[in-house]
């Protein structure tokens, strides 16, 4: 009796499991974003890059990082979410605003773009 009790217990657990799936997220935001800047020191003739980098994953998550001269001075995650063609970036660290933008696919390569059409990022 005992075997067929664990042999029932087995069936159930494995049926319920299989149940549930998480949904597949193919979202267009999803990758890799960046925008970068390079300005050269007019006294010391020495070039000084910046780079932003968003990485967004298909759980609504990503990790943004912000890098000087190819070393992250910061980084910290974020959420997002899309409502009608918006997408909202709420960042953990208080030290950078959430934002709003608009993924332009149009374009080649794709932007993300503020509400005034600035670019705030490039895929990569």
């Amino acid at each position: 009796m005992k075997k067929l009790f664990s042999l029932l217990l087995i069936i159930s657990i494995i049926a319920i499991s299989n149940c549930t799936s998480i949904p597949e997220n193919n979202d267009p935001i999803l990758g890799i974003w960046a925008i970068g800047t390079s300005t050269i020191d007019s006294k010391t003739a020495v070039e000084n890059t910046t780079r932003e980098e968003w990485i967004f994953n298909d759980v609504y998550l990503g990790r943004y990082q912000r890098y000087s001269n190819s070393k992250i001075t910061f980084y910290t995650d974020f959420r997002w979410s899309e409502d009608d063609g918006v997408y909202t970036i709420i960042y953990s660290d208080t030290e950078i605003n959430d934002v709003t933008v608009n993924l332009q696919e149009t374009n080649d390569p794709e932007i993300l773009a503020l509400d005034n059409g600035v670019v705030y990022a490039v895929r990569e």
